[in-house]
């Protein structure tokens, strides 16, 4: 009862917005462009993860850091939304996360996996569900490799796993929006049109409060 007492909590504010998509399809450019343009409307929820900080990274803002144990200790106690393993490594959005964006009456965007839009779809958060994909697996390789941020082999890893994603992102019904990220201007105007509503509602009870 406590846990969907907990969900039920996290839905007093705006509605959330899912953000799913390989790595290299351009998430994070979009919605860094997408907060620049609406600033003080959208909240990021911080996720937990089991990897270590890359440079320039920090705790509490680019994720909450922490060992395998203590997040298992909360996966089991129920604290989070959804959670994923990657190369190794935990991932996943605590419901604390998202209440702490919502309460603050922000629009909260959860950047998760495929993986967590599925465990998503069986609570009641009733987020707006956006996949960002690449126009095909050969530009995203190129986007991927011209980061030079990746071994080859974890560079492969990716890719294989993009594959999947591009493939399961097509299922009718699982997503509200997909986007594909070939012109950037383009991609940002698809998702500010599907994102609209909200922000207007958000900017109505600001000038309201």
């Amino acid at each position: 009862m406590r846990d969907l007492f907990a969900t039920e909590k996290a839905m007093a504010g705006p509605r959330p917005v899912v953000l799913s998509g390989p790595s290299g399809a351009g998430k994070s450019t979009l919605l860094k462009r997408l907060m620049k343009e609406y600033d003080g409307v959208f909240g990021f929820s911080v996720s937990h993860t089991t990897r270590n900080p890359r440079p320039g990274e920090e705790n509490g803002k680019d994720y909450h850091y922490v060992t395998r144990e203590v997040m298992q200790a909360g996966i089991d106690k129920g604290d989070f939304i959804e959670n994923a393993e990657f190369s190794g490594n935990m991932y996943g959005t605590s419901k604390a996360a998202v209440q702490d964006v919502q309460a603050k009456n922000l629009i909260c965007i959860l950047d998760i996996d495929m993986q967590g839009v599925k465990n998503i779809k069986r609570t009641d958060l009733n987020p707006i569900y956006v996949s960002i994909q690449p126009p095909s697996m050969a530009v995203l390789e190129k986007r991927l490799r011209d980061r030079k941020t990746e071994s080859e082999e974890s560079l492969q890893r990716r890719l294989r796993a993009a594959k999947v994603d591009m493939e399961i992102s097509k299922e009718p019904g699982l997503f509200d929006v997909v986007i594909v990220n070939d012109n950037l201007d383009l991609a940002y105007g698809q998702l500010r049109d599907c994102l609209v509503e909200e922000i207007n509602k958000i900017k109505r009870t600001n000038m309201s409060s």
